[in-house]
């Protein structure tokens, strides 16, 4: 038995426990909503752009089928020396052909409007989550400082002392005994299973992602909307075409002599 025992009133479970972890499952949902009205529809890709990524996307096709092609050699030879001359002319380019006295760039992701549409919403999303949890932790600490809420009912080294008993000096107190900052943390990280059962596995709610999460990270990232240099990427897929020609086996190659030796109609085949 403890030395000294500490007992808690039952009004500091129902009137600082129960609404603080109340409190923050509610904002955690409203904040998922939030999120979700905030977020902008995709804007449309132009014609030319749209352009642009469908022929890089037929010559990636083309060279994945190039070892079991259902199209014959000929016109494989044509479709393939026909597209590898279009990506050195800038045929495809939404810009159009680059110009030869024009030196070549990396595209500054600043200038483009997709991509300043991307950071803006980063950054309207975490201004989402940070404020509220920035105002509850105001909230604890204003009316509830060096509260003791809970006692946890396991046994704890005095390494967790630190960390559940945030707001507190006493040294003598035991590990168990949770302080009201202290909760405010465990729950921060604890309801992400609570979110995930009630709001689905991708929601917004999610307070992990408040300490990893940027809004500038969809810089560094290949995603929708960032710019990329069509040209260098043409470049490189006309050298892929050419090795691509080399490995191309027509599926339909002998398809006669195939279908009548499974059938054993084939001269000197046994029955």
């Amino acid at each position: 038995m403890d030395r000294f025992s500490l007992y808690l009133d039952p009004q500091i479970r129902d009137w600082v426990l129960f609404p603080i972890t109340l409190v923050m499952i509610l904002v955690g949902i409203l904040r998922h909503y939030v999120v979700i009205l905030l977020q902008s529809p995709p804007k449309k890709l132009s014609r030319a752009a749209t352009r642009e990524q469908r022929a890089l996307t037929r010559s990636q096709i083309l060279r994945a089928t190039s070892s079991n092609s259902p199209i014959p050699p000929s016109f494989y030879k044509s479709i393939s020396q026909h597209l590898s001359e279009a990506y050195k002319a800038g045929t495809y380019l939404k810009d159009g052909p680059p110009k030869s006295d024009a030196p070549s760039s990396t595209p500054n992701p600043l200038s483009d409007p997709a991509a300043m549409d991307g950071m803006m919403a980063g950054m309207k999303t975490q201004m989402v989550m940070m404020v509220p949890q920035m105002v509850i932790m105001g909230w604890i600490n204003f009316f509830f400082q060096g509260f003791v809420l809970i006692k946890l009912p396991f046994p704890l080294t005095l390494g967790f002392k630190s960390m559940l008993q945030r707001g507190i000096d006493t040294p003598d107190m035991d590990v168990r005994w949770v302080s009201s900052l202290s909760w405010y943390f465990l729950n921060f990280f604890g309801l992400n299973g609570l979110y995930r059962l009630i709001l689905g596995g991708d929601n917004a709610a999610d307070s992990s992602r408040d300490m990893t999460a940027s809004p500038f990270a969809t810089m560094g990232n290949a995603q929708p909307g960032q710019p990329q240099d069509f040209n260098k990427l043409f470049k490189a897929e006309r050298d892929n075409l050419e090795f691509a020609e080399g490995l191309h086996s027509w599926v339909g190659e002998n398809m006669d002599t195939k279908i009548l030796r499974k059938y054993g109609k084939l001269p000197g085949d046994s029955k």
